[in-house]
Order: structure tokens, then sequence, then C-alpha cells
């Protein structure tokens, strides 16, 4: 796969493709001071592996989970790295998922107010979404990425094999933010990736290549005139205020990528009854590119309106009495409206909730 460059404000990037065991090689030859921080899970499976060259005494195995993204854990990270003598020409190197990048990110942009880090993703949402954009964050309290800093990676290195390893539902949450960006990049790559459903599904390596790779493009085209998210950037959170909201009133148990497609189904229930999108594009967009990976979720109540409501309400992008949503128009345009009331979101995840029940998400 060509290499992939991402232009930064803080600096500029490259995102390679390749074999993790021959790239960990190449980082060797190179002769950092580094620290490898690494999701548990990936060690355990990998360890011996794929990792096998990595030197234990150079890394950290941190156990990895939403209520671990916060500033405790990086505290316990700067003690350990301080007790290890760490400098500044420290490089450190991320290996896991979104949670493990947002976590080391935030340290390596504090860290001696900045050190090198690169970044080897090694799940579905990460590699094709997450990776690239500078955006690192951590939870407070009961608010969801409340705080964080912009801090590119020196480097992201893609290899596409670790999906393999990956539970059907996180595999799935992945697939609902790339289901997003390939909305966002227009019906023909919305078409593209219909052709590649079956392929990607089947986890076939060079289909999940072509598919990150046109993900990561896309973005690139909505980071680059917009790091620092005054503007066009917003856009990408389209699903991700109702999403954000499901996924902390399931107490996590719903993956990030599966409650953005349920937030992306909800601001589409929004936008037809607002005549912004027509009834036949929703319903095609619902059939024949949601409903296949919506459908992985169990079917049971998980969707507790007010619940869900009150979290919205605490969405930092919410500047005024109203909720804030992105929502998909005609023609795979996209636009931010700042005034949906609570209404207009209760009766939303009315339908939303009839729809999801026994067999009738094709009345959505």
């Amino acid at each position: 796969m060509p290499v992939i460059k991402i232009k930064s404000n803080i600096g500029n990037y490259n995102v390679l493709f390749g074999n993790i065991a021959a790239y960990l090689k190449d980082i060797e030859k190179r002769g950092l001071r580094k620290c490898y921080i690494i999701d548990e899970n990936v060690w355990k499976i990998y360890n011996k592996k794929e990792l096998n060259n990595i030197n234990k005494d150079e890394a950290i195995i941190l156990p990895i989970s939403e209520t671990k993204k916060n500033l405790n854990t990086v505290k316990w990270l700067y003690n350990t790295l301080i007790e290890r003598s760490a400098k500044r020409n420290l490089t450190i190197i991320s290996v896991g998922g979104g949670i493990t990048q947002d976590i080391t990110g935030f340290l390596a942009s504090t860290l001696y107010r900045g050190v090198n880090w690169i970044f080897i993703p090694t799940t579905f949402l990460a590699q094709a979404d997450s990776c690239i954009g500078s955006k690192t964050s951590l939870n407070y309290r009961n608010f969801k990425n409340l705080i964080g800093t912009f801090y590119p990676p020196s480097e992201v290195f893609i290899d596409p094999g670790f999906i393999y390893s990956q539970k059907t539902l996180d595999f799935y949450s992945g697939l609902g933010e790339v289901i997003k960006l390939h909305l966002m990049g227009g019906i023909d790559k919305t078409k593209d990736l219909l052709r590649a459903y079956p392929e990607i599904i089947a986890k076939d390596r060079k289909t999940l290549e072509k598919i990150i790779y046109n993900a990561l493009t896309i973005k690139k085209a909505y980071i680059e005139n917009d790091e620092f998210d005054r503007g066009k950037r917003n856009l990408l959170n389209y699903g991700h205020c109702f999403g954000h909201a499901l996924e902390t009133t399931s107490r996590f148990k719903i993956p990030h990528g599966i409650a953005v497609l349920f937030g992306m189904m909800l601001a589409n229930i929004i936008a037809c009854s607002r005549n912004l999108l027509k009834k036949d594009f929703k319903e095609f967009i619902f059939s024949k590119v949601f409903l296949p990976s919506a459908c992985i979720l169990p079917k049971k109540s998980w969707l507790q309106k007010e619940a869900v409501l009150g979290a919205m309400k605490k969405d930092k992008k919410r500047t005024g009495k109203d909720l804030a949503l992105i929502m998909l128009m005609d023609g795979c345009r996209m636009m931010r409206v700042n005034d949906v009331s609570e209404k207009e979101a209760i009766n939303a995840l009315r339908q939303l909730e009839y729809c999801l029940n026994k067999d009738s998400l094709n009345k959505l």
C-alpha cells in the first residue's frame, strides 16, 4: 500500500502499511531510546508471535478499558517512566486500540511538554479512523473525552493482520466508523463499500487494507484543513452526540462504533423529518449500509430514552439549550444543526426503539 502523508500544524507524519514483525525489526535498527506501552490483551495474544522481538524490559503492559482512560492511569505512567529514568529523547511506542492511543498520546503530549511517539493501532476502528487526526482524549468523572490535547504521532504503522483476533462485536464497532467515513466520502465511496462488504466481513487482507486506506484518505481531507476542530472537521462527529450518550448509559457495553452507527440512524430520522433527507435515500442507507452491522447488537432493552437524553445534554459540543447534531442530507452532503429540541430527540428515540424491536429494523 502507498504511504499516506498527513499534514499537521504540529508536525507532519506518515501512515505506513506492512508486516508488524518486519517493522519492529526496523525500529530496533533506529537505535531509539524507547518504551513500548502495549495493551495487555494484545500482549497476551501476540507476545510469542509477532511481538516476540520486543524487549520486555522496554515495555509496559497496560490493562486497557474505558474506565482506565483517565488522569489516574496517566499519572501512574508518569511515575513508572520517571522511575525508569525517562528523558526528553524518549520515544513512546503505543501498541493497541483507540483507548491505548488516547492514554499514550496524552502522556506523550504532556511528558516534558512533548516526547516523540509512534502508534501501532491493532483494532479495525483505530486503524481505519482514530489513528490520524492528532486528538488525544481522557474521560473525566461522567464526561466522555472531556480532557485532551492535539498531538499527532510521528508515525503510524498499520498491519491489518491484528484485526483477525478481534472479537466480532469490536470488529463491527470498527466497521461502524468505516461506514460513517465512506458516507462522508460521497455516494461513490459508499457504493464501493457496499461492493466490498462480503470481503470485509470475511476479513480478506487485501480488502481490509484497501478499505482502511480509503477511510483514512477521506478523513485526511477533513482534518488537514481544520486540524483543531473549529469548522469542517466537526462534521466527523456525525452520529457521535447520540453515540457517546448510548455508550455512557450502557456503561460502555455497547462499543463506540456500534453506538455511533445508531447515532447516525437517529440523526437520519430527524433529518428526514426536517425534509433534509429523502425517505427513499434514508431507507436505502438503512437497509443496505446500516442494517448488516446494526443486527450484530443483541436484541434487548438497552435503549433507555430519558437516560440517553440526559447524557446527550452533557455533550461537550453543545453550546445552547437545544441539542447539536450532525445530519446527513441528500447526495451524502453533511450539515451541523444546533436546534434539536428535547421533544424532537425523544420522538426520534421512540421511532428508533420501535424499529429495533424484533424484526422491525426494516421499518426504519
